[in-house]
């Protein structure tokens, strides 16, 4: 039977969580992979593929053998995409050129991070600097540019590409502008000086804002140090500690991790003063300005006037958000009752906690992973026709023995991708949740068949025991569900060019399938499918789910005003100079868009990563999810597993990448166009309370 043959033929077999006698539990292949230590096969004679089956990366050394091929093989591209006629044919080879370096620089960009060897790190990393240098290079080469220009110049030719061939041409055109390729020769250098500057400073910027900071142990209590790293006659202190009970702690921990660095100060400094002169000398009036260009919200005036529409609207539930904190801490602390910062995250998890009962110890029992990897892949084939399963990886191919290899297979088109889940704990790895693209789709005109994408989800959860399953909180699960949307999102797309397959998109669109996914993540009619206790199989009780969903709306105001005021910091930062210290504008800022007081001798902007990443589209993250809250009360919500819904989401949002302008996807989508008003009116609504919630919580 052919390759695609059997993988329907497995579809149709394939059989779910299920239930045998009392305390008896099988679980699908897929579940059975995550809620089992790994068992790997031993071959003596199977030779070592390499990372993700690149042959070369058997070794750290072999990254430089990859990296001179990559070079090799531009250079020839190089010459095809100079030389060549203009047409097609052009975009084609600058594509391939693309993804030659990409499949090179992508892979060591998550090596470097990621793997537990540090002479692959090390040699990952040097791939990263080698290949961004030729990136930037190219980036400014004067012919390379010339022959897209005589494409995009000539209207009867560019008036003939199709459509995404035309955008592909015009995006790889914006990333010529914002080098700098327009400029003199003088000014062209110094642009590129510019460029390999900023990789400097972001990397140094990046690394000091995860560095502890420590204070002398004798300044500290002594009941106290016991939560913080002893490191001789100095207490180490790694970060916020913002949900320990102690209120104490968390003012140590706030006014000792965030004391300002002169090192880090001067940093960002000079990090912002490069990124907004390379903007005015490639001729944007700030560096927001062209950061945003081929967004949703297409300037900084837009975004900042969503920003304040959306202020004005949460101000009451705001104030009322941290009234409620304000009687919290004073219950709980009646000599010192003054609202701070440090505050915020505990007391509002402690007024949830106490308004819904919602203890994720009560939780946890029944979402094992392989029950909710279940539940992905349930939900996945419904909606799509799509199946995740398990595949053994082969010698070498994987970093970590604990890491899965998944198929995700199409019931009629076959064979979509790869996905390696790095799930678990490990010393080494970093403790955050992300999406890694390894390999982008693209049709392979020369070999007539699509390039399969090939992506990595990382997380931090524990390890499973003999006897226990890895058990997820409300929490962990949901953000499986928001990591895994990102990989769909990677996996369903089918774009001609890799410079725009998957989450290759604008940024304020490409949070929004798996921002949705976390509203797949909380409706009871999805998660009923799959939570059932590990030992028992009793299922997840409804009035839970409930009180859960409800629980994410108190102290909601107050939480989304965070997020708009890290936002505007993050446009000012990256608008025309303020001509003060970005300490000031934060003082002044953090009063007009959060509302609780400054503290002195603090520098929260020194520990704000996402500058680097997210620069100038920080606020991304709440325009994503009014979009994603839009697209789920339009189409979603009244019957989340619609098939005909699925397949429309796919073909008018997942499919394109970045192929496509991102407000016209949401306008399919949608079936209108929608204004800021409404994206505003869209957050605003998620905090109304559910009438029928409380019926069923008082009922129970």
């Amino acid at each position: 039977m052919p390759a695609a043959g059997r993988f329907v033929h497995l579809l149709k077999q394939r059989r779910f969580w299920m239930r045998f006698g009392r305390n008896v539990t099988t679980w699908s292949p897929v579940g059975a992979a995550f809620n089992t230590k790994a068992q790997r096969r031993l071959n003596l004679l199977e030779k070592n593929g390499g990372l993700f089956g690149v042959p070369e990366l058997s070794c750290p050394e072999g990254f430089e053998v990859a990296t001179k091929k990559a070079l090799k093989k531009t250079e020839c591209l190089l010459e095809k995409a100079c030389c060549g006629p203009p047409g097609v044919q052009t975009v084609e080879a600058f594509d391939q050129l693309s993804d030659g370096l990409c499949k090179v620089a992508d892979l060591a960009d998550f090596v470097k991070v990621a793997h537990p060897d540090p002479e692959y790190r090390k040699a990952a990393e040097k791939t990263c600097i080698e290949i961004g240098t030729v990136v930037e290079k190219l980036n400014t080469n004067v012919e390379l540019c010339q022959s897209l220009r005589k494409l995009l110049d000539n209207a009867d030719m560019a008036t003939d590409l199709d459509a995404d061939t035309r955008r592909v041409a015009e995006l790889f055109m914006f990333d010529f502008e914002i080098s700098g390729i327009h400029l003199d020769d003088k000014r062209r250098k110094e642009a590129v000086a510019l460029h390999v500057k900023l990789l400097d400073l972001n990397n140094e910027f990046l690394v000091g804002s995860h560095m502890p900071n420590r204070i002398a142990t004798s300044v500290v209590p002594q009941h106290l140090h016991f939560h913080f790293a002893n490191e001789g006659s100095f207490i180490q202190v790694g970060g916020l500690h913002a949900d320990s009970p102690d209120d104490l702690v968390r003012e140590i921990a706030y006014r000792v991790y965030l004391y300002p660095n002169a090192d880090m100060f001067e940093c960002l400094e000079e990090l912002l003063k490069c990124r907004y002169k390379l903007a005015k000398l490639v001729g944007y009036e700030s560096y927001g300005h062209r950061a945003l260009k081929g967004t949703m919200a297409k300037t900084p005036e837009t975004v900042m006037s969503f920003l304040q529409l959306l202020t004005d609207k949460l101000s009451d539930r705001t104030a009322k958000d941290f009234d409620m904190m304000r009687g919290m801490k004073k219950k709980l602390n009646p000599r010192n009752s003054e609202l701070m910062p440090w505050d915020h995250s505990f007391l509002s998890g402690v007024v949830r906690a106490e308004r819904y009962n919602i203890e994720p110890s009560l939780y946890s029992p029944y979402l094992s992973l392989g029950a909710c990897m279940e539940g992905l892949n349930n939900l996945f084939c419904q909606l799509y026709g799509v199946s995740l399963m398990s595949e053994q990886p082969g010698v070498g191919e994987v970093w970590s023995e604990d890491v899965r290899k998944l198929a995700v297979v199409h019931e009629t088109e076959g064979l979509l991708g790869y996905i390696y889940c790095d799930f678990f704990h490990r010393s080494d790895k970093p403790h955050q949740d992300c999406h890694f693209t390894i390999r982008g789709g693209r049709w392979c005109q020369d070999m007539g068949q699509y390039q399969l994408p090939v992506v990595v989800l990382m997380l931090s959860l524990p390890q499973p025991t003999k006897s226990t399953p890895t058990l997820l909180t409300p929490g962990m699960m949901e953000n499986l569900f928001h990591e895994m949307g990102h990989a769909m999102h990677s996996m369903l797309g089918r774009t001609r060019y890799q410079h725009v397959t998957g989450t290759r998109c604008a940024t304020d669109f490409a949070e929004v399938p798996s921002i949705l996914m976390e509203y797949f993540a909380s409706d009871y009619r999805v998660i009923s499918q799959f939570a059932r206790h590990y030992e028992t199989g009793q299922p997840l009780p409804e009035t839970m789910v409930a009180r859960l969903s409800e629980s994410k709306k108190v102290c909601g105001a107050a939480d989304i005003q965070l997020q708009v005021f890290y936002a505007v910091l993050d446009q000012l930062y990256h608008g025309k100079p303020q001509n003060c210290s970005t300490t000031d504008v934060l003082k002044e800022m953090q009063q007009k868009f959060y509302g609780l007081p400054y503290v002195p001798n603090t520098a929260w902007q020194l520990r704000f990563s996402h500058l680097i990443g997210y620069g100038a589209k920080y606020y991304s993250y709440l325009l994503s999810r009014a979009v994603a809250s839009m697209v789920w009360k339009q189409c979603f919500l009244q019957d989340p597993l619609n098939r005909d819904m699925g397949e429309r989401y796919r073909r008018e949002m997942l499919a394109h990448g970045g192929a496509k302008e991102p407000m016209l996807m949401v306008e399919g989508m949608l079936q209108r166009r929608p204004t800021m008003e409404d994206f505003v009116d869209a957050l605003v609504s998620e905090l109304e309370p559910n009438f029928e919630t409380f019926m069923m919580d008082s009922e129970s």
